[in-house]
């Protein structure tokens, strides 16, 4: 994230690797309890998700709310099988997301954002923040 940001946002990690950008000058306290609310309001709205791909290989999934989760391709690679075969478990009971494809019908960019939106929801069901990454 501090890529992606050019070192220039502090970034609150949850324990599952969502991240959360920061408002500036936020205290150690404070940041804690943004990062919090804001994947409570993510996870208790409305999870709209952007996925992106980065210039690196990997992809970000942007919200609704100034939260990420990245999705390392490195970890996609060893773990395609798994993913391609189980994608539509990642889907909240009842939801139908459109894609070019058609309803809940994903490319493999597809799959990939929603492999990443799980770390999302696992985050929001037990918020723990386990670091604070300050801009330089």
């Amino acid at each position: 994230m501090k890529y992606y940001t050019d070192n220039g946002k502090d970034i609150a990690i949850f324990k599952n690797g969502t991240c959360v950008i920061l408002d500036d000058n936020l205290s150690n306290k404070d940041a804690h309890q943004f990062a919090k609310e804001v994947i409570n309001q993510i996870y208790n709205y409305h999870p709209d998700m952007n996925p992106q791909d980065m210039d690196d290989g990997n992809i970000i999934v942007q919200y609704n709310h100034p939260a990420v989760n990245v999705v390392l391709d490195s970890f996609v690679q060893e773990h395609w099988e798994i993913i391609d075969n189980n994608h539509k478990q990642a889907l909240t009971t009842g939801e139908v997301i459109i894609t070019p494809l058609g309803k809940n019908i994903f490319d493999n960019f597809g799959k990939k954002a929603l492999f990443g939106r799980c770390f999302m929801f696992m985050d929001a069901q037990n918020p723990e923040v386990i670091q604070i990454i300050r801009k330089a």
